[in-house]
């Protein structure tokens, strides 16, 4: 608490975070993803930006195992210095349990189980109540907290489709046990912005417990209810998480982004001044951020997109374009420069030399000569070309300046980031199923052949 100069008590001032999920929902989209690389990348820039936690993956996935560890190395060596790096987990002891043997070094996860009507009867067809959902819930937690997880955040799924009654016990029941907050999925897109803010507002005053926004975007109001919501979490008297993804890339129409949150909560009517928003969040490292999303998804930003579009400080109109030159503010909430936009392009114009899965040391070199590296042998620098050719064969895109200098600073790291390895089992023996083909490819199908 602190005192107010007449001596009256004040509670501190509660903080709005943000935590980005661009590496967890962000690449579990349809037909889209990200190479272990760029996931990591991605975690570069969120923490050079001050962004709060990245959801940066599932650490009982095999594939996932390596790049999760390596991340972690990188925490350790300060290359990422103040973003936490967490993992993503079902709701079961089980899942608990191989997290903890798969990435020993984790420290922050969140556990997501279902809890609405719908989805408890959809999902498990009438074998499960809502009170098997919350003792599922409490039996993970309680297993996580007793394994060492520093931290544990519980996700109700579908949490805007749930009773209020429901929620509330929900919530209470995950803080007896334990756990630091509780993420409302509004995993459908489902609430609007008045009712977000009134459901956050009771569950912060009836449970005394931090909670995260997770929105959807289905009805295209992912944004307005995340800000909303983080309001009536704030009014309700706790912190406010909102999980947000890089321009706002999601399952089905995407989720909250990132830029247009940060934005809504400087400079929107009803939020600015009033709020405090995380003071480390440095919004001139976004541009960088979202033009490498945007590379590495492979998915162009839309024109229109919130301040890092192509026509987002653009005027054509007479009267915008006059007034817009008389007082920029005239139609300008905000500044370009406030963004870091004028940074260079992702490739550049003109002569290129690149390299990649098959490219020679000359053009390795004169590329790494290019942006001030310096090797100091051969061998070196061999070694750092097998990691880019390997790296450009999981990214099958021309590798980056930033990546590539991040592949030079902290070869190790990136070397585990960029194997995969199949995790065993610690003493089981799996037996071999010999698999018999009675027809081979489809062509042959297609033409009767049979193996012989």
């Amino acid at each position: 608490m602190k005192r107010t100069r007449k001596g009256e008590e004040k509670m501190e001032q509660k903080t709005i975070h943000i935590l980005d999920v661009t590496n967890r929902d962000g690449v579990q989209t349809s037909r889209i993803g990200l190479a272990k690389l760029q996931k990591t990348m991605i975690n570069m820039y969120l923490d050079d930006m001050g962004v709060f936690q990245s959801e940066a993956g599932f650490p009982t996935t095999n594939h996932e195992t390596n790049y999760l560890r390596g991340n972690l190395e990188l925490v350790d060596v300060g290359a990422i210095k103040r973003l936490r790096i967490a993992g993503w987990l079902r709701a079961i002891k089980a899942d608990i349990d191989l997290a903890r043997e798969m990435v020993p070094e984790l420290e922050f996860i969140n556990i997501s189980i279902s809890t609405s009507p719908q989805m408890i009867s959809g999902k498990w067809s009438g074998k499960m109540t809502f009170d098997n959902v919350v003792e599922l819930m409490r039996e993970a937690c309680q297993r996580a907290r007793e394994t060492g997880f520093e931290y544990v955040g519980v996700n109700a799924e579908d949490a805007s489709r749930t009773t209020m009654e429901d929620l509330v016990k929900f919530t209470r029941a995950a803080k007896e046990c334990g756990a630091a907050r509780v993420r409302y999925c509004d995993t459908l897109g489902f609430d609007d912005p008045f009712t977000i803010y009134d459901r956050l507002k009771i569950l912060a005053e009836e449970c005394g417990m931090d909670l995260e926004l997770h929105c959807h975007n289905d009805l295209g109001m992912a944004v307005a209810c995340s800000v909303a919501g983080a309001r009536g979490a704030i009014d309700g008297g706790v912190d406010a998480y909102i999980n947000t993804t890089v321009n706002g890339v999601g399952e089905r129409a995407g989720n909250a982004d990132l830029l247009g949150c940060l934005l809504a909560l400087r400079y929107s009517s009803g939020m600015e001044g009033r709020y405090r928003v995380d003071p480390a969040i440095d919004m001139k490292k976004i541009w960088r951020l979202a033009k490498y999303a945007a590379y590495a998804f492979g998915i162009p930003i839309p024109v229109n997109q919130v301040g890092v579009g192509g026509n987002a400080f653009a005027h054509e109109s007479g009267i915008h374009a006059d007034g817009a030159l008389k007082d920029r503010r005239n139609y300008e909430l905000y500044d370009c420069e406030e963004l870091g936009r004028g940074e260079p392009e992702i490739i550049e114009t003109g002569r290129m030399i690149t390299t990649g899965s098959y490219g020679g040391i000359k053009g390795f070199r004169n590329v790494y000569d290019r942006i001030q590296i310096e090797f100091q042998s051969d061998e070196e620098a061999r070694d750092i070309l097998d990691l880019v050719r390997l790296a450009n064969v999981t990214t099958q895109q021309p590798l980056t300046e930033d990546e590539l200098l991040f592949i030079a600073h902290y070869p190790d790291q990136a070397r585990e980031i960029l194997a995969l390895t199949l995790y065993q089992e610690p003493e089981v023996k799996k037996k071999r199923t010999k698999v018999t083909r009675k027809v081979g490819f489809p062509w042959d199908k297609a033409n009767n052949v049979k193996e012989g």
